[in-house]
Parts: structure tokens; C-alpha cells; sequence
């Protein structure tokens, strides 16, 4: 009786889901159920306080289920579904006007809690990353003029991502069985806020687009290829649909709801997963004799740049600072494209992309990087640590094939 109960609020929530996304372009990131829900969201077009009520209608209904008896997985469902729908109210609630600081954001949509960090940490950082970094001057610059020299040439670009989609993919289904007829389709497009984004379209297939606007560095092709295609997005999708939605017909699985804890699952599990595939030094090994090679980069400098690139990743968290800060109120545009330029070494037009990002993905920018971490502390608890690939890759796909939520990965 309780699992047809929250298989009715299961279809409901995908109603709302649906119905939500005729108010925000953005929210329904991808659906692949049954067509008569879209068709009938968009011809009801339901106001934003209605749907508000119905979700809370639903969260009363699983709150007063019994999961005496359940197995995990199934007490999972409950869980994910009480947090999506309580993120779903958040959501509605911003689109009618309420305003949340970063940090309620973040645990509203995402179900997590972002650190904070002062600018004194990412001093320390750039005084590491300066150290090893040739030339002379401000760091900034030095990163600029060194990155300057790993631009992927456009013509070699299609080439290069190609290979670098072919080991991915090589690596991931030796040890994921991958879903028979599995498939994507690049395309290179301009004008975006983003670098690289997977629209699943259900089947096992997903559209991947490459933002081509500002150069693009070798880094970058090993980066998009695992987390937009494997064991990124893609394959964190392909297993939802096959595992959850097609063999146990869990019909939340049938659509993905962007601003919600999800996502931070996904982007975590696809940050991480670069680590995942290439433990170790097997991605400077492999670089060095295939990526370097093609992009007509001196192979022999491949260490150095990884070594460098080690350390900028270190400042991934500035980003987030100059997000709260902007979204907050308290930097204006301009102080936070110097924050980003300073701190996160972007160039100043990269820079002003990240803030169109902030300004339409606001507290969506914790995904990338608590995501990585809460994921990488999960799956290393579990065993999954670097000298045991093996278990990694176990515990990995466990996690990219059940209803696991942010706060259930914390230690």
C-alpha cells in the first residue's frame, strides 16, 4: 500500500516538475516520460501559488508514510522525493519574488551548505601556485601567459575532443555496463554562460554542446569528455533511466528538475569521476602520448602543466565566494570580475561569462566544487580510494545509479 502511495505522490511530483518548467525555461533540464504530462502542464500553465500548495500537499502525504519494513533503496526514494519537492517549493517561491541569501539558497535548492572561505586562503594558494609558475609579475598574469601556450587550435579541436570522448568512454565501460545503444552527439555553439552542457534527451542519448566563445585549453578536453559524456552526465542519466525510471518504474526518474539536489549529485559525480577514470598519473601519461600530441603541443611539458593546473584547482572555492558576495549584494558586477581575475585566474572576459552564469544559475556553482569533495569523501569512506580503482569505480556506480542525496553523502 505505501509503495502505490508514493508512486501517486511520485506522478504528481513529476506533474509539478512539469508544470513549474512553463513558468522557468530552465528548470525542466530534461523529460523523457510519458508525452501526455508535458502536454497537459503546458495547456493547465498552472499559477506559481498553486503549484506551491500542491507540493506541500505532497510533502504532508510522505510525511505521514510508514517505512517500517522498507530496503534502503526504497527508504532512498522517500527521502529524494521529500527533498526534490521541498526544493521544488524553494524554486516556486523565487520565482514568485522571495529572495534567499546565497547560503539559504543553497540549502533550499541544493540541500547542502556551502564553507566560506577568506580572502587570505586564496592569498596562500596563489603564493603556492607563483612558486612554481615561470616568468615574473603578478600571478595573474604569469597564469595567462603560461595557459597561453595549451590553447586547443580550432581546427584540431573535434579531433582532439574526439580522442579524448574515446578513452573516456574506454575507461568507463570496462568497468560500467553501459545501457546497449548509448549515444550522443556533439556540437559546437557560441553566446552561452557555460563551457560545455549534456541535454539528455531519454534512450540513452544526449545532445552535448561545446561553448566555443573564449580559447579552450587542453585541460579542458579530458574535463568535458568525462564529465559531460563518461562517467559523467551522460551515464549518470543512461543509468537513472535504465535502473530507476525503465526496469523499476520510478516515474521521478522520467524528468530532471535543474534547481534541486540532484543536481548536486550529478555535478559532483561528473567532477569527480574525472578523478575516477584517470587515477593517479595515468591522465599526464596518457596526455603526454596522445591529447599533447594531437592538440601539436610539446608533450614534454606535460607534468609541468599538470602540476600547475593541480594547484588552480585549489582555487576552485573563489568562484563561490565571488558568487555570495555578488548575488548577495554586497560586490557589484565589476568587483566581482576582479575578484574572479585575482583569484580564480580568469581572464576578464571568462570573468564576465562567469557572471552572466551567476546571474542566471545563482548558488548552482556549489555543485561543481562541494559536490566533488562531498562525492570524493563518499565513495573514499567506502574504500573507493585512489590505490583501489577497482572499489572506486564499484562505489561510483552505486552512487550514479540510486536516489542518493547531498546531505546522505556527509561524513
Amino acid at each position: 500500500m505505501s509503495a502505490d502511495i508514493l508512486q501517486s505522490i511520485a506522478e504528481s511530483y513529476v506533474k509539478l516538475v512539469l508544470g513549474v518548467g512553463q513558468h522557468d525555461a530552465d528548470y525542466v533540464d530534461a523529460y523523457f516520460g510519458p508525452k501526455d504530462l508535458l502536454d497537459r502542464a503546458k495547456a493547465e500553465k498552472k499559477p506559481l501559488s498553486v503549484l506551491r500548495v500542491e507540493a506541500l500537499d505532497l510533502l504532508k502525504r510522505l510525511q505521514s508514510i510508514s517505512r517500517e519494513g522498507w530496503e534502503e533503496i526504497e527508504i532512498l526514494r522517500h527521502l529524494y522525493l521529500t527533498k526534490q519537492i521541498s526544493a521544488l517549493v524553494g524554486r516556486v517561491e523565487m520565482l514568485d519574488g522571495r529572495k534567499f541569501s546565497f547560503d539559504g539558497e543553497a540549502a533550499v535548492l541544493y540541500d547542502a551548505n556551502p564553507p566560506t572561505y577568506p580572502e587570505s586562503h586564496f592569498q596562500s594558494l596563489l603564493g603556492g601556485l607563483g612558486a612554481i609558475l615561470p616568468g615574473a609579475g603578478n600571478v595573474s598574469g604569469r597564469y595567462d601567459t603560461f595557459k597561453g601556450a595549451y590553447v586547443i587550435p580550432k581546427e584540431k579541436l573535434d579531433a582532439v575532443f574526439q580522442e579524448a570522448i574515446r578513452e573516456c568512454r574506454k575507461r568507463t565501460s570496462a568497468h560500467i555496463a553501459l545501457p546497449p545503444n548509448e549515444n550522443f552527439t556533439i556540437e559546437y555553439v557560441t553566446n552561452k554562460s557555460w563551457s560545455g552542457y549534456n541535454w539528455y534527451k531519454g534512450s540513452g542519448f544526449s545532445l552535448i554542446q561545446m561553448n566555443t566563445d573564449l580559447p579552450i585549453y587542453i585541460d579542458r578536453a579530458i574535463d568535458l569528455a568525462a564529465h559531460e559524456g563518461y562517467p559523467g552526465h551522460h551515464v549518470y542519466n543512461s543509468l537513472l533511466e535504465s535502473e530507476l525510471f525503465r526496469k523499476r518504474g520510478w516515474i521521478e526518474f522520467s524528468v530532471y528538475a535543474l534547481f534541486s539536489p540532484q543536481s548536486l549529485i550529478a555535478e559532483g559525480t561528473a567532477n569527480f569521476g574525472i578523478e575516477v577514470a584517470f587515477p593517479g598519473g595515468e591522465r599526464v601519461q596518457y596526455e603526454e602520448r596522445s591529447l599533447f600530441l594531437l592538440a601539436g603541443m610539446d608533450p614534454s611539458t606535460t607534468e609541468l602543466y599538470y602540476r600547475v593546473h593541480a594547484l588552480f584547482l585549489k582555487l576552485a572555492y573563489a568562484g563561490n565566494e565571488a558568487a555570495r558576495a555578488y548575488l548577495n549584494g554586497t560586490m557589484t558586477r565589476a568587483q566581482a570580475v576582479e575578484w574572479l581575475v585575482t583569484y580564480a585566474l580568469m581572464s576578464k572576459e571568462r570573468a564576465e561569462q562567469r557572471t552572466r552564469f551567476f546571474d542566471t544559475y545563482r548558488s548552482y556553482v556549489i555543485n561543481y566544487n562541494l559536490g566533488q569533495d562531498l562525492v570524493r569523501g563518499y565513495i573514499e569512506r567506502r574504500g573507493g580510494t585512489s590505490d583501489k580503482p577497482a572499489r572506486r569505480w564499484e562505489e561510483f556506480k552505486k552512487l550514479i545509479s540510486s536516489p542518493r542525496l547531498p546531505s546522505g553523502l556527509a561524513g
